[in-house]
This record gives C-alpha cells, sequence and structure tokens, in this order.
C-alpha cells in the first residue's frame, strides 16, 4: 500500500499492539498445550488445520472471507478451550491451543481478518506476498 493505509486497516502504534497481543496470545496457548501432556508432534501436525478454511474461497470471496475468519478469531478456539475444560476433553483442549496458537501466529506475522472483496485484503492491511483483488 501506498502512505494511506485503506479505510479500516489498524497502522501506526496500534497495530504494533495488536502484535504483541498476538504474540501473547501464541505463547499462552503453547503453555496450554503443554499442560494437556500431548506429544509436540500433535501441535505440529495440527497447526495448519484453521488454514483449510480457505477453502471457503471456492464457493466466493463472501462465503471464503466468512469461513476463514470463522476459523481465524478467538471465539472458536476459545470455545474449544471451555469446552475441554467443562467436559474434561484433552482433544477439545487441544484443539482449542492449536486454534489459539495458529490466530496468534497468523496475527504476528500480519495475516489479518478477511474482508469479502479480497483474500489478501485484511484488517492489518494486504496480507505479506499478496495483491489485492478487485
Amino acid at each position: 500500500m501506498s502512505g494511506t493505509a485503506a479505510p479500516g486497516v489498524v497502522t501506526g502504534r496500534p497495530l504494533t499492539w495488536l502484535r504483541v497481543e498476538a504474540l501473547a496470545v501464541a505463547v499462552a496457548a503453547v503453555v496450554v498445550f503443554a499442560g494437556t501432556g500431548q506429544a509436540w508432534w500433535l501441535f505440529a501436525a495440527l497447526f495448519l488445520v484453521p488454514d483449510l478454511a480457505m477453502a471457503g474461497y471456492l464457493a466466493g470471496p463472501r462465503a471464503g472471507a466468512w469461513l476463514y475468519n470463522l476459523a481465524h478469531s478467538a471465539p472458536l478456539p476459545l470455545a474449544l478451550l471451555a469446552a475441554g475444560a467443562w467436559w474434561d476433553s484433552t482433544a477439545l483442549a487441544v484443539a482449542g491451543a492449536v486454534g489459539l496458537f495458529h490466530l496468534g501466529v497468523d496475527r504476528v506475522l500480519k495475516f489479518g481478518l478477511k474482508y469479502d472483496h479480497g483474500f489478501g485484503v485484511t484488517h492489518l492491511g494486504i496480507a505479506p506476498g499478496r495483491a489485492p483483488t478487485a
């Protein structure tokens, strides 16, 4: 992008704070996962599962953005963590922890929530390595 950001794009110090917050979420997710006692290969194997939501873009940019944002925002992994605690389910806790870690890493790397008008256009600007689409 040029010198000015598009409306709805976070820039400057607020962007820095969002990325610091995302790093804290990622670290907390690692701590939660460690508490489950599961093997670390499982953590690595599940890391990219939220990105399967990109398949929603096969149905168009609006459906794709909706599904991607569902898989890449905090409510779903937090609900999984809460359900894991409520039902004493390690599988749900692992899914929630990995989901939060994925979300945190994405935000640190400036992969944000998607707008309907293009996969590369996010609330953190144009995704790294992506050109905006019309």
